[in-house]
C-alpha cells in the first residue's frame, strides 16, 4: 500500500505499511496517511488471490497486533476514518472522487484488520486494542475512548445516509462488509453466542437509533439490487497534461477495487454468479439475515428482528402501536417482485420464511395476492431439483409451502390458477395445469425422493403435513396429479401394512382366545367393490362405485376425526439451526471476504 507497491508481493517490504505496524506511534494529523492510503496494487479478484493478499501481509498483520497496544497505530487509522466521513456526503454530492477513494481505502484496511484481529483474539483482547488512549505524562484520567462503538456507529451511518451513486457504491459495500467482519465473532465458536461485544454495541446505546432505518436501508438495497457501475464511470477525469501520478494510482485502484466486488465479473473476468450480480445487494441482505438472527440480549429483545417482525406496507396509514418500537414502512409491492426474482440463492429463501413467519403484515399481503403463482412457483422449482439443492435449502422452501398451506384461501384460490407449458417439469409433458395440481406433483415427488434416498423423517412429515393442509380443497385436479396421489397412496399403504402386519403377528401371540380381534378397515370395503365391478374400469365409473360405497359403508364401524390443520411450529430455541445456517452462508457467499476454513470452529450446516 501507498503509491510505490505494484504488487501483492511486495506489500511485506511496503515502508507506508511496516511504519503502520512499527514500533512508531503515527499520529492522526501526520500525512503519512495519505500517503499509505493512496495504494494502487492490483486488487484481488477472487478469494483465492484475496488470501493471497492475507498470506502476504501476514507478517505486517502479526507486528501490528503486537505493537499496537504500546502505539495505538489501529486506532489513529480509525480516527483518520471517522474524520472523513464527516464529509463523506458532501465529497458525494461534490463528485470529490480523490476523498471518497482514500476513504474507501482507510475502510479496506480496518476491514482486513478486524478480521485478523477477530480470528486471533478473544473479545476482550479485541476491545483493548481499540480503546487505547495516549496519556501525556501526569494526565490519570480513566476515561477512555470506545473507537470500537464509535466506529460501528459510524458505519451505519454510513450505509444509511450516504447517497448511493456510483463513486459510493463500493464504499457502501465495504461499509457492509465491515459490519459482518465486526459481528464474525460467532464464526469461531462452536457453540451460539448470547452475550458478546455485538449485544453491548448494536442493541443499546447510541447504536440503537439508527436500528429501523438501518433495516430499511438494507432490504431497500436487496430490492433495488443495483449493479456495480461499469469501469471507467467511477474514474477521475483526466487531466489536459495526461495526468500525472495521482491520476494513474486512481485509475489504476479504480478499476481494479470493482473485480474485489463482483468476484471476477468485471472485464474479461470470468463472470459472476447470478446471485452475486449485485454485490450490494447479496451483502445487505446477509447482513440484514444475521442482524435478524442475533440473540436476544439478557435485558433486551434482540431490536432488529423486533423491525423486522413489525414493518408495514406504505400503503397502510394506520398508526402504528406505541408497543412497537423500531417500526416502518416499505414498499411491499416492490419487496414481494425482489423476493419472487432472488429464490435461486439461499439467503432470499431464507429472508422469505423470515418474512412470512415473523411478519404478520408481510403474511396477509401475500396471500391476498392474485399473482400467488410468481412467488410460488421458485419455491416449487427449488424442491423439483431437490438433488442440485443443499438440504437446508429445501427445508426452507418446504415450511414456506406449509405456512402458505395453512390459510384455507390460499389452498383454493391456487386451483384456479391455470398455468402452460412448465418447462422445468420433465417427467411429463404439462402444457395447462393448475397451480394447485403443480404443487401436488412437485410435493410428492420430493416425498418419494425422501422415500428412495434421503430418508428424513423432518422432509418426510412437512411434505404430508403441506398435502394434508391442502386436500381438504383439492378442485379439478389434474389427471396427473391424481394419478400420483393413488400412487402415493398406495406406495404408503404397502408400506404401513407390513408393519401393521408385523404388528399383528406380535400382538396376535400374546392375545387369549376371549381378545376381541382386529378390525377390518375401511380400505378394504371399498376394494372389494372395487374387484366386484370388474377389471379395466373407467375414471368416472371408479367414481360412481366410490360415491356408491360411500352411500352404504356402515357409518357405525366409522371413528369421527376432530378437523386437523398442520402448522409450523419453530423449536424454542431456534437459534440452534438458523445461527450456524445464517454463518453458513455468510461463509460461502460473502463477496471480497476470506475465511480460513482452518480458522473456523462453528459447526457449519454440511449441504449433503
Amino acid at each position: 500500500m501507498g503509491s510505490n507497491s505494484s504488487r501483492i508481493g511486495d506489500l511485506p517490504k511496503n515502508e507506508y505499511l511496516k511504519k503502520l505496524s512499527g514500533t512508531e506511534s503515527v499520529s492522526e494529523n501526520d500525512p503519512f496517511w495519505n500517503q499509505l492510503l493512496s495504494f494502487s496494487f492490483p486488487a484481488p479478484t477472487s478469494s483465492t488471490e484475496l488470501k493471497l493478499l492475507e498470506e502476504a501481509t501476514i507478517s505486517v498483520w502479526r507486528s501490528l497486533v503486537e505493537n499496537n497496544p504500546r502505539t495505538g497505530n489501529l486506532g489513529a487509522l480509525i480516527k483518520v476514518f471517522l474524520s472523513r466521513t464527516k464529509e463523506l456526503k458532501l465529497s458525494a454530492e461534490c463528485q470529490n472522487h480523490i476523498f471518497i477513494w482514500q476513504t474507501h481505502n482507510a475502510l479496506f484496511i480496518i476491514c482486513c484488520l478486524l478480521k485478523v484481529f477477530i480470528c486471533q483474539m478473544s473479545e476482550e483482547e479485541l476491545q483493548l486494542h481499540f480503546t487505547y488512549e495516549e496519556k501525556s505524562p501526569g494526565n490519570y484520567s480513566s476515561d477512555s475512548e470506545d473507537l470500537l462503538e464509535e466506529l460501528l456507529c459510524c458505519l451505519m451511518q454510513l450505509i444509511t445516509d450516504i447517497p448511493l451513486l456510483d463513486i459510493t457504491y463500493e464504499i457502501s459495500v465495504e461499509a457492509i462488509s465491515t459490519m459482518v467482519v465486526f459481528l464474525s465473532c460467532q464464526l469461531f465458536h462452536k457453540e451460539v453466542l448470547r452475550q458478546s461485544i455485538s449485544h453491548k454495541y448494536l442493541m443499546r446505546g447510541p447504536c440503537l437509533p439508527y436500528t429501523s432505518k438501518l433495516v430499511k436501508t438494507l432490504l431497500y438495497n436487496f430490492i433495488r439490487q443495483e449493479k456495480p457501475p461499469p469501469p471507467g464511470t467511477h474514474v477521475f477525469p483526466q487531466q489536459s497534461d495526461g495526468g500525472g501520478l495521482l491520476y494513474g494510482l486512481a485509475s489504476g485502484v479504480a478499476t481494479g477495487l470493482w473485480t474485489v466486488f463482483t468476484l471476477g465479473g468485471v472485464g474479461s473476468k470470468a463472470t459472476a454468479s447470478p446471485e452475486l450480480s449485485s454485490p450490494l445487494a447479496n451483502q445487505s441482505l446477509l447482513l440484514l439475515l444475521v442482524l435478524a438472527n442475533l440473540t436476544d440480549a439478557s435485558d433486551a429483545p434482540n431490536p432488529y428482528r423486533q423491525a423486522i417482525m413489525s414493518f408495514k406496507n406504505t400503503q397502510d396509514s394506520s398508526p402504528f402501536p406505541s408497543s412497537i418500537p423500531h417500526a416502518f414502512q416499505i414498499n411491499f409491492n416492490s419487496l414481494y417482485t425482489a423476493l419472487c426474482e432472488q429464490q435461486t440463492s439461499d439467503q432470499a429463501t431464507l429472508l422469505l420464511y423470515t418474512l412470512l413467519h415473523q411478519n404478520s403484515n408481510i403474511r396477509t399481503y401475500m396471500l391476498a395476492r392474485t399473482d400467488m403463482e410468481n412467488l410460488v412457483l421458485p419455491i416449487l422449482e427449488i424442491l423439483y431439483h431437490v438433488e442440485e439443492r443443499n438440504s437446508h435449502h429445501v427445508y426452507m422452501a418446504l415450511i414456506i409451502l406449509l405456512i402458505l398451506t395453512e390459510d384455507d384461501g390460499f389452498n383454493r384460490s391456487i386451483h384456479e390458477v391455470i398455468l402452460k407449458n412448465i418447462t422445468w417439469y420433465s417427467e411429463r409433458v404439462l402444457t395447462e395445469i393448475s397451480l394447485g395440481s403443480l404443487l401436488i406433483l412437485v410435493v410428492i415427488r420430493t416425498i418419494q425422493y425422501n422415500m428412495t434416498r434421503t430418508r428424513d423423517k423432518y422432509l418426510h412429515t412437512n411434505c404430508l403435513a403441506a398435502l394434508a393442509n391442502m386436500s381438504a380443497q383439492f378442485r379439478s385436479l389434474h389427471q396427473y396429479a391424481a394419478q400420483r396421489i393413488i400412487s402415493l397412496f398406495s406406495l404408503l399403504s404397502k408400506k404401513h401394512n407390513k408393519v401393521l402386519e408385523q404388528a399383528t403377528q406380535s400382538l396376535r401371540g400374546s392375545l387369549s382366545s376371549n381378545d376381541v380381534p382386529l378390525p377390518d378397515y375401511v380400505i378394504t370395503f371399498f376394494s372389494s367393490r372395487l374387484l366386484q365391478a370388474g377389471a379395466e374400469l373407467s375414471v368416472e365409473r371408479v367414481l360412481e362405485i366410490i360415491k356408491q360405497g360411500v352411500i352404504a359403508l356402515p357409518k357405525d364401524r366409522l371413528k369421527k376425526f376432530p378437523e386437523l390443520k398442520f402448522k409450523y411450529v419453530e423449536e424454542e430455541q431456534p437459534e440452534e439451526f438458523f445461527i450456524p445456517y445464517v454463518w453458513s452462508l455468510v461463509y460461502n457467499s460473502a463477496v471480497g471476504l476470506y475465511w480460513n476454513p482452518q480458522d473456523i470452529q462453528l459447526f457449519t450446516m454440511d449441504s449433503d
